[in-house]
């Protein structure tokens, strides 16, 4: 049985029907890319697992157990962890207290979280609305890593940073994967995503159009053609 099984969920938006049927799984220290043009429903997909959204129909298992119907918090006491896009930074608290109130009981500490960013141990005493875009993302990873998930959902974490802030999300994603830790993983940059996956799943429309290991989805330039072209 997979950590993660998403078996058939349909999501909407008010009367937009926006997911059709999406299933697909991630597996213990495994790290899955779903990929996409914009509008595909990728974020919906990370929000209907996490419970921000609730799937009409269909499943959502974590560890065996079905989460859909709980309530978010419920969801994330299970083990799993969203980072959102928007990253979800207390503006008017510090480095420190932005993490210190993602605590809990568990492997990950403070004091991992800022040997995995040294930047932020630095910036510690500086308020979340003084931290630049790449800081931010840091500190929104280090705090979902404070709440001990067994399951890491990243929407976007790369968008919009400097390529050097690139590198140092990806190597710390190869540093959190080497953990054992699961990973599903929303990103456009294609590159980051070959750096990191072990399997690949593509949305299209609102359905899986795609899903395949790292080394098949490697090999095949037409998927890339017909599901990713504009966003690549």
């Amino acid at each position: 049985m997979s950590l993660l099984d998403v078996d058939a969920i349909h999501s909407y938006y008010g009367k937009s029907h926006v997911l059709e049927g999406v299933s697909l799984s991630v597996d213990e220290g495994e790290l899955v890319t779903l990929l996409g043009r914009n509008g595909a429903g990728k974020t919906t997909t990370l929000r209907s697992i996490a419970g921000v959204v609730r799937p009409k129909s269909g499943s959502v298992k974590f560890n065996g157990e079905e989460m859909i119907g709980r309530e978010i918090h419920r969801i994330a006491r299970a083990g799993i962890a969203l980072v959102p896009e928007h990253r979800g930074i207390f503006a008017l608290l510090t480095v420190e207290e932005n993490l210190k109130i993602a605590v809990r009981d568990g492997w990950w500490k403070l004091t991992d979280v800022y040997d995995l960013f040294p930047r932020l141990y630095e910036r510690r005493r500086n308020g979340g609305n003084a931290l630049s875009g790449g800081e931010q993302q840091m500190l929104a990873i280090g705090r979902a890593l404070l709440n001990n998930p067994k399951l890491l959902i990243l929407d976007e974490p790369t968008e919009g940073l400097a390529p050097v802030i690139v590198d140092e999300i990806v190597r710390v994603l190869i540093d959190i994967k080497r953990t054992g830790m699961s990973v599903l993983l929303v990103e456009q940059n294609l590159s980051v995503c070959e750096k990191l996956a072990d399997r690949h799943y593509v949305l299209e429309q609102g359905r899986i159009a795609y899903s395949g290991s790292a080394a098949d989805f490697a090999a095949d330039r037409s998927v890339r053609d017909r599901y990713l072209a504009l966003s690549a």
